[in-house]
């Protein structure tokens, strides 16, 4: 061996010494031990998965911002887009919890679930069984009627005094005889009524005896039941 190679030979053992072997480079993995994954270290938890909507939609009670003096909410939906504007001064109770459920999308993949030509398109329950658990009893208090039912007025459906919660049905005739039933129109549609006139009827008033089906089973139940209902993707408030 020629003193040079020697030389070379000699530093090679001693980076070795210094650094340790290095890195496989054939492609080929280190040996596993069977059965346990080397991606995170052993006994640690799965991630949580993110729930698919706005966990403060569990807690109604604290949701309690006082709504704008006027705003607007733009509803994308599979059948087209539509907007409508808020006067809290019509409904002020019903403002303030239109707001909320909004802001927290309470009412993003909510369908229309009982649209009538004529009378009604009515909406408001979750999508998620567990919001609807959760809103059930989250009763407000009523309004007194400062504008009428006419078409294109937006008002919170009810089951007696007091027990407006979530659901909403927009006017598509003129139903000012719901004025002396205590419905008290909170908003109205400013643009896209010829949407939500298009949403599917065919079911009619078929899905509204089912809503026990509905809040314990959410859109899933609607998917399965009555599938070509048209539905809300997104509703936000407007800057």
């Amino acid at each position: 061996m020629s003193p040079i190679r020697g030389t070379i030979v000699l530093l090679s053992l001693c980076m070795l010494a210094f650094f340790g072997a290095p890195a496989q480079t054939s492609g080929q993995e280190p040996t596993k031990n069977p059965g346990m994954s080397t991606d995170k270290p052993a006994g640690s938890a799965p991630a949580a998965a993110k729930p698919a909507f706005d966990p403060a939609l569990l807690e109604p009670a604290t949701l309690k911002a006082k709504a704008p003096a006027e705003f607007e909410v733009k509803f994308v939906t599979t059948a087209g887009e539509f907007t409508m504007k808020v006067t809290r001064a019509w409904a002020p109770n019903g403002a303030d919890r239109f707001y909320n459920l909004i802001q927290h999308h309470f009412y993003d993949g909510a369908s229309f679930f009982r649209v009538l030509p004529g009378f009604m398109a009515q909406f408001g329950m979750s999508a998620y069984p567990q919001v609807s658990a959760a809103w059930q009893q989250a009763n407000i208090k009523d309004d007194p009627v400062k504008s009428s039912n006419k078409p294109g007025t937006v008002t919170f459906a009810m089951a007696g005094p007091n027990t407006r919660t979530t659901q909403i049905f927009i006017n598509l005739g003129d139903n000012a005889r719901l004025d002396g039933m205590g419905f008290s129109a909170v908003d109205e549609v400013t643009s896209g009524m010829d949407v939500i006139k298009s949403c599917y009827s065919g079911y009619a008033d078929a899905p509204t005896s089912h809503q026990g089906e509905i809040t314990n089973e959410g859109k899933a139940y609607l998917d399965k039941n009555f599938p070509k209902l048209d539905y809300i993707l997104k509703a936000t408030v407007l800057p």
